[in-house]
């Protein structure tokens, strides 16, 4: 996989650093094997390169130290109203975590939200929904196969999860991402109305797609699929939220 960091200068200092040998140069270009890479537990390249060129994007923490960072902004929670949104990634993906820190600033009081794509057990949802204050929940394709077409995961699960937080659960919010093409079908636009109005839920928030995320691929070796899709304009964007306003929904564009 080519990886050329956009800091880069080329002066191979990350080459001896590395010591499971994940970096290489081919013709005068850096190519970086990620798999050898995911390997190695101190990243010594990330220190040994003088441009910034190579750097963490993440990185692993405790609980207790997690909580001690929250702590600090508890005046200005309860001044401002606002509190902790455990986002990601998908933070059901490390349920136990997910719940000590949940029962840790509920215990402290501060408001906790969750943005969620509803890919959880049930058990992991109905475990933290007295924890939690409100739910972000991702919509993004109502149809079964096109769901796992995009996605690569069946959608009922997701819905189930939904219907169990929209019966039980006093805020919810639907985020729905606007991707072109793909979830700004007519369809799927009614589809997302009607499986709100089953859930008697009005709050929606639109996500217009956006590029800022090409560069993370990049830097991760991943591939980056939708280079061909366009940016929404303004206009566009008022013509989808008032689409939904005028069935019956509250909308915002965020």
């Amino acid at each position: 996989m080519r990886y050329i960091p956009f800091k880069c200068r080329l002066c191979h200092r990350c080459l001896p650093a590395c010591p499971v040998h994940a970096i290489s140069v081919q013709d005068g270009t850096l190519r970086h094997d990620f798999d050898l890479c995911s390997e190695c537990p101190d990243k010594p390249c990330t220190g040994a390169c003088p441009y910034d060129a190579r750097s963490l994007s993440g990185s692993e923490i405790t609980a207790d130290l997690l909580m001690d960072t929250i702590a600090r902004d508890i005046p200005f929670y309860r001044n401002s109203g606002g509190g902790v949104t455990f986002s990601g990634g998908e933070p059901f993906h490390q349920p136990a975590f997910l719940l000590e820190m949940l029962e840790r600033c509920h215990a402290a009081g501060i408001h906790t939200a969750i943005e969620t794509c509803g890919w959880a057990s049930e058990s992991d949802i109905r475990q933290a929904m007295p924890l939690t204050n409100m739910f972000l929940f991702d919509l993004k394709i109502i149809d079964p196969e096109n769901h796992i077409r995009h996605t690569g995961k069946p959608v009922k699960p997701i819905l189930d999860n939904l219907a169990l937080l929209a019966a039980e659960h006093p805020e919810v919010i639907i985020r729905f991402p606007l991707v072109p093409g793909i979830t700004d079908t007519m369809e799927n636009l009614n589809d997302i109305v009607k499986v709100m109005n089953k859930n008697g839920l009005v709050r929606l928030n639109l996500e217009p797609y956006h590029s800022l995320g090409v560069d993370k691929y990049m830097e991760h070796g991943l591939n980056y699929s939708l280079h061909a899709l366009s940016h929404y304009e303004s206009g566009d964007l008022e013509s989808f939220r008032q689409f939904f306003i005028s069935r019956g929904l509250n909308c915002e564009i965020i």
